[in-house]
């Protein structure tokens, strides 16, 4: 019987360890606001700065539903200090009154509940377009913020509740009576989510509220940076406080009745328009909304599209925007057939053609909206993309039989870009059938790694040969590449594909990454997954960065946007205190440590002296560098560039100022800028596509009056090096 029940015991045990104690006791159920918390990135796509950002994105939105609906004017955002945001609205005001559903007011509901929100009831809740669409916005940012209050103004009743990580504090309370109608929304992001830092962009928060302000004409909205005033300052309570209290504080306004053409206009202000008019439709279609765009062609080699559905941007497109452009292409090649501007049938115009150049705005509004993804990035609606044709292709017809000349400018445009990109493409087959026919794919100066592995594989783009000698002796031969640069390299602002192509430089860079240029591009094949810019810290080493980012930008952008681009940062110091060695970067961090050296006083010291001074160098070693900045030091300058600082003291030190890699020595530049231990670089990431390309225009572009201004504007934040 004892040896029966063991036997159970054995069984009942083996059956356990099969199903691993997973049981009903094992399923977690995540309540209110917990799902928010524990996988954030579900909800705002990152806890990094763009989710950040996002946060302020999904507050405004509800107030910008409001003035899209009729029912609002104006908004203010407002910077505050300790890292709050505050956004205000004369909207109607969120409701206060209880719930039937939930028993508890409806502000609480909204603000502390996932899925609750006046998007979903279709016109009876005065939505009748919006971006909200999984009714999860102002509640993700409650539950992602250490502080959240909600001021509400509405029924001639001041109205508020207070939060904490989702969490209500006490019940909606009435605190006064007015005569406004309106919402206002100040929180607090929770350090513990975005664990990198709470550090606002004011301008990129500026650059998202002008371009708002274009799509929604007649909405007047506020931008104000107020962070650097006291804590606790003005009322919370007041709607547009700041405003009308007369705080003095960086801000910006924006009220724009042209809308969409307004925007164009702006986009294309450093640019050169090949036609005057600017095409522009709206009309609303069955099941769509509104169907919206403006366009207009420059003489440019770039596309700039903008798409919004909703008024929410979508940077990676969607079915609006893949409608708008199969359209233009269809559009524009039957137009120059029929008018016999296209030679014959081989010359049909690909999708490529017809975009170089154009400048084009799409805004679709639909009461049923999809997404792909709660970040929205792009349109997944189906409607919009039959919708977008139809509209914008009988629209864009008229327009092109309407304005002749405007007509023929367009279409000379894209036959320009035709015959560039078969040029281009026989230059690039025959650079890529060289490399093959020579059975050497790689440049010539590239000092390969032993590494097949891109993830572990990093190229240094180095200027000259000097640098390239030096970089090549001091690197890691398994997992660092080293491409030395003879000089510029082309401004591919300027130049077409074909051209470019025809630049040896340019050849040497396309074969060192692996991925191929142009309609071949294929990130995939990419040979390094860090490509490092190491140019000198001078000005021309700035100007060749500038204009191989150019190249990056322009014809490479997925690896800028896969954060496969990094800038070197050596240094520009070697401080020598005895047997110490100390880099610095920086004027301000050597300052900092040293004192400031006057360069007044240093006399000159030839190198027999420098080397007989050795014993005093030693014999200060334990000296404080500090007292080596001493108002009456003595310094001297050695014919290698080295300063020498002496003090009464004793204490002495040795300075040297870099003017490029190849003043290092091997080991120095594998010690600071190349040991991945210990080097510094910084990442090239994009945060505003719009704003990159318009300074890549100005500055590497033909209109000379706008770098002009734009250097003028901004002198006295360069650091020269005289």
């Amino acid at each position: 019987m004892a040896e029966k029940i063991a036997e159970k015991k054995i069984k009942k045990s083996a059956a356990s360890d099969k199903s691993g104690g997973y049981d009903a006791s094992s399923i977690t159920v995540l309540e209110g606001l917990e799902p928010v918390r524990k996988r954030p990135g579900m909800y705002i796509g990152t806890t990094g700065p763009d989710g950040l950002h996002h946060l302020i994105t999904e507050i405004f939105d509800n107030s910008r539903d409001e003035a899209m609906g009729g029912f609002a004017n104006d908004i203010e955002v407002v910077l505050l200090p300790g890292n709050r945001i505050r956004v205000a609205d004369n909207g109607r005001g969120i409701p206060v009154d209880v719930h039937k559903q939930t028993k508890v007011s409806a502000l609480e509901t909204i603000m502390t509940t996932l899925h609750a929100g006046g998007k979903f009831g279709g016109e009876g809740s005065g939505y009748r377009v919006s971006g909200g669409l999984h009714g999860v916005g102002a509640s993700v940012v409650n539950a992602l913020s250490i502080y959240m209050k909600v001021v509400v103004h509405k029924d001639d009743g001041i109205y508020v509740q207070e939060y904490s990580k989702g969490i209500s504090k006490a019940k909606v309370k009435k605190i006064g009576s007015t005569k406004a109608h309106g919402t206002i929304v100040t929180f607090e992001p929770d350090l513990e989510i975005f664990k990198e830092g709470i550090k606002f962009e004011w301008n990129r928060i500026v650059a998202h509220m002008r371009q708002q302000a274009y799509l929604v004409p007649g909405l007047r909205i506020s931008v104000i940076d107020a962070s650097s005033q006291i804590p606790g300052f003005g009322s919370d309570d007041e709607l547009f406080y700041l405003r009308e209290t007369g705080v003095e504080a960086p801000s910006y306004t924006f009220f724009f009745e042209g809308g969409l053409v307004s925007l164009i206009k702006f986009t294309n202000q450093l640019l050169k328009p090949i036609h005057k008019n600017i095409f522009y439709i709206e009309k609303k279609v069955e099941g769509v909304e509104s169907v919206e765009v403006a366009l207009q062609y420059a003489d440019d080699v770039s596309a700039r599209i903008l798409a919004f559905a909703n008024n929410i941007h979508t940077p990676e497109g969607g079915t609006h925007v893949t409608g708008f452009k199969t359209t233009l292409t269809r559009i524009l090649n039957t137009y120059a057939k029929n008018n016999n501007l296209a030679k014959n049938g081989e010359d049909t115009f690909t999708g490529d053609d017809a975009l170089e150049g154009l400048t084009a705005v799409i805004s679709v509004k639909l009461r049923e909206i999809q997404f792909e993804g709660q970040t929205k990035a792009k349109l997944g609606s189906m409607e919009a993309q039959g919708a977008v044709g139809t509209v914008f292709g009988d629209a864009f017809n008229a327009f092109l039989e309407e304005n002749p000349d405007d007509a023929r400018a367009i279409v000379n445009k894209v036959i320009l870009a035709m015959k560039a990109r078969k040029a281009a493409k026989a230059a690039k087959d025959s650079v890529l059938r060289k490399g093959a026919l020579e059975g050497m794919t790689l440049p010539g100066k590239l000092a390969d790694c032993q590494s097949s592995d891109p993830v572990e594989s990093e190229l240094f783009i180095v200027e000259g040969d000097s640098a390239g000698g030096t970089a090549k002796q001091g690197r890691d031969r398994r997992t660092q590449a080293i491409l030395p640069l003879r000089g510029k390299i082309l401004n591919i602002e300027r130049a077409r594909l074909d051209r470019m192509l025809g630049s040896e430089q340019i050849k040497n860079l396309v074969l060192a990454f692996g991925t191929a240029i142009g309609d071949t591009f294929d990130i995939s094949r990419l040979r390094y997954y860090k490509i490092i810019l190491a140019t000198d810290a001078d000005v021309d080493g700035a100007h060749i960065r500038t204009l191989i980012l150019t190249l990056l930008y322009r014809y490479f952008r997925p690896l800028v946007d896969g954060g496969h681009v990094y800038i070197a940062q050596p240094p520009l110091y070697k401080v020598k205190r005895g047997k110490e060695i100390l880099y610095f970067y920086s004027d301000e961090e050597k300052n900092k440590v040293l004192g400031k050296v006057d360069e007044s006083q240093m006399i000159e010291m030839t190198d027999e002296e420098m080397e007989a001074d050795k014993e005093r160098l030693l014999e200060a070693a334990g000296e404080d560098a500090g007292n080596a900045a001493d108002s009456s030091a003595v310094g001297r300058r050695g014919s290698a560039g080295d300063i020498s600082v002496a003090d009464p003291k004793k204490a002495k030190i040795s300075i040297q100022r870099y003017k490029g890699l190849g003043e290092m020595n091997s080991d120095e530049l594998w010690e600071t800028t190349m040991d991945p231990d210990k080097r510094i670089l910084k990442q090239v990431n994009i945060e505003d596509a719009q704003d990159a390309d318009k300074v890549f225009d100005m500055l590497m572009g033909d209109d000379v009056p706008a770098r002009k201004s734009f250097i003028q504007s901004n002198a006295k934040l360069a650091t020269l090096d005289i």
